[in-house]
């Protein structure tokens, strides 16, 4: 079986600042990700036990690494002022890589 490097872009962030990720994603013809509700414990507290617009959210991306860097580069200059983020980058192996073309 043929496999093929690719990287997983993993973003956790703050319920409001989702939206925003899902309107920068489409601006890069980013068509696919997996995003879920999540909580857990940081600098700032306990997050997403509270009320709904305190709850965090975890997006995750395959993608090249080219859009993964401009994905990246983006929130930072654009997101991270405002929000609570936190993002990393993973390498990983995909069978199929023309889904992530």
């Amino acid at each position: 079986m043929k496999l093929y490097n690719i990287k997983l872009l993993t973003i956790t962030c703050e319920i409001l600042a989702q939206n925003k990720i899902y309107e920068m994603l489409k601006k890069h013809k980013i068509t696919g990700y997996t995003s879920y509700e999540v909580s857990g414990l940081g600098d700032k507290g306990m997050r997403g036990q509270g009320l709904p617009e305190e709850k965090n959210m975890k997006i995750e991306i395959v993608l090249t690494e080219r859009n993964a860097e401009k994905i990246v580069e983006e929130i930072l200059l654009t997101l991270m002022p405002d929000y609570a983020i936190i993002l990393y980058t993973s390498d990983v192996q995909v069978a199929r890589m023309e889904k992530f073309s």
